[in-house]
């Protein structure tokens, strides 16, 4: 059902540390990370996501990402399709993602709380 989940924390550095922490048991590490996010899970599969956002809270985005693991491109148009209809607001429409990866093909919308969710399917389609 989940593909991955993304946190806004305020201070990366300490958040970092905590969840490498909490989750080593487990078999997590931090597999990509630069100033502003880091990505932890299995080595070379980071799962959850963490950002940093200002620490001002009225400048800080609401909400947590979501993203939902897709069978095929046309279920993430789906996706995308039934949630404008149903009062979610663009946030991407479907297509593909290269900066992420190669065959990440996605759709973002915004959900009535504000929170970012997402479908995502890496299957090779025309």
């Amino acid at each position: 059902m989940f593909d991955h989940i993304g946190l806004r924390v305020q201070d990366l550095a300490r958040s970092v540390r905590f969840y490498e922490a909490l989750l080593a048991p487990l078999g997590v590490v931090v597999c990509k990370r630069d100033d502003t996010y880091a990505g932890l899970g299995q080595p070379g599969e980071p799962k959850l996501w963490l950002h940093a956002v200002s620490a001002d809270a009225a400048l800080a985005p609401r909400g947590v990402h979501v993203a939902f693991a897709a069978a095929s491109r046309a279920a993430v148009v789906g996706f995308y399709e039934a949630g404008l209809r149903a009062g979610a607001k663009d946030n991407g429409e479907p297509g593909l993602r290269p900066d992420y990866s190669p065959d990440y093909y996605a759709a973002f919308l915004i959900d009535p709380d504000g929170n970012n969710v997402e479908a995502v399917c890496y299957a090779r389609e025309a």
